[in-house]
């Protein structure tokens, strides 16, 4: 049995091009044929354990692992670790309880492995290693599979992570539902949760270049800045770390915004220790310091 949905505006101006395709019949096949495959996909699985972020990748997984297998086959765990951004451990513990689905977190020790402090290019695989390093024994003694939130268009990306979760056997039913990052939040929409739209939020030690070496006062000191920053009311941000430079990412369309606020977003982050405040005119680029690592041509 499905899980009651979570109740948000339909009636936002956001939600309106979704709903009027919907009403005329645009898209609900294809989110038809999304949900059938996903169910599909969590069906072949007598158990599993999700790895949980809270984004919207992860929460839709979740929710449907618990329309199709119900409670007691599910269970959705929050790795917390000093690269979760203030505030995520307990939007995931929230979430869960709204929707009835049973959670746990678990201390991942990634900060302790010199491979993923000195933040070379594979340092995402060090950290998915912790991470399966955590899930796999709760999944073992649950007999369950271990899932994560992996999408169609995560796979163009550098995320050596992804191998490490592969070679430590976890599964990625959103890629084998063949879904991208719009049907998700299309589908994440028509069940109705809060989720849907919600920004993406990656670890915080992907704001630090490579080759410059991860730390946890490096890692709080992007917490802090970021948090700085939506305070300003800009709520998809990054604020990428170069020492004593801070360099502000936010959507193209904001950029406006974020310059008729300068003099107080400087404020704020030299306040923070920062010398130097820049905004990145090309905008937010989720994972753009890939490109130091993917080849010419190449786009995220």
């Amino acid at each position: 049995m499905r899980p009651p949905p979570i109740t948000i505006d339909l009636m936002s101006p956001a939600a309106q091009p979704t709903m009027q395709q919907q009403k005329n019949g645009q898209i609900s096949g294809d989110l038809y044929e999304c949900e059938q495959r996903l169910s599909e996909s969590l069906q072949k699985l007598s158990c599993v354990v999700v790895a949980f972020s809270g984004g919207v990748d992860s929460a839709l997984l979740a929710y449907s692992a618990l329309a199709c297998l119900g409670p007691d086959k599910v269970l959705a765990v929050t790795a917390d670790s000093d690269s979760l951004a203030q505030g995520e451990l307990e939007h995931c513990r929230t979430t869960a309880a709204l929707w009835g689905l049973p959670w746990l977190s678990v201390q991942t020790r990634e900060i302790t492995n010199p491979a993923y402090l000195v933040n070379g290019a594979d340092r995402c695989f060090w950290c998915k290693d912790a991470l399966m390093d955590a899930l796999n024994p709760v999944a073992i003694q649950r007999r369950a599979s271990v899932v994560l939130g992996v999408n169609v268009d995560d796979l163009g990306d550098h995320r050596p992570g992804q191998l490490a979760a592969q070679e430590r056997g976890a599964l990625f039913p959103l890629v084998e539902a063949g879904l991208d990052k719009a049907s998700i939040r299309a589908l994440a929409l028509h069940y109705g949760l809060e989720v849907w739209d919600r920004p993406a939020m990656p670890c915080l030690a992907s704001r630090i270049p490579y080759g410059t070496a991860v730390s946890v006062a490096l890692l709080r000191s992007v917490d802090r800045a970021e948090a700085a920053v939506r305070g300003f009311g800009f709520s998809d941000v990054r604020v990428r770390h170069y020492g004593e430079t801070a360099r502000i990412e936010v959507p193209v369309s904001e950029l406006a915004a974020a310059v008729a606020q300068s003099e107080q977003l400087v404020a704020a982050l030299t306040a923070l220790g920062f010398s130097y405040v820049t905004l990145d005119l090309a905008g937010l680029r989720s994972g753009n310091l890939n490109q130091a690592v993917l080849p010419i041509g190449s786009s995220i």
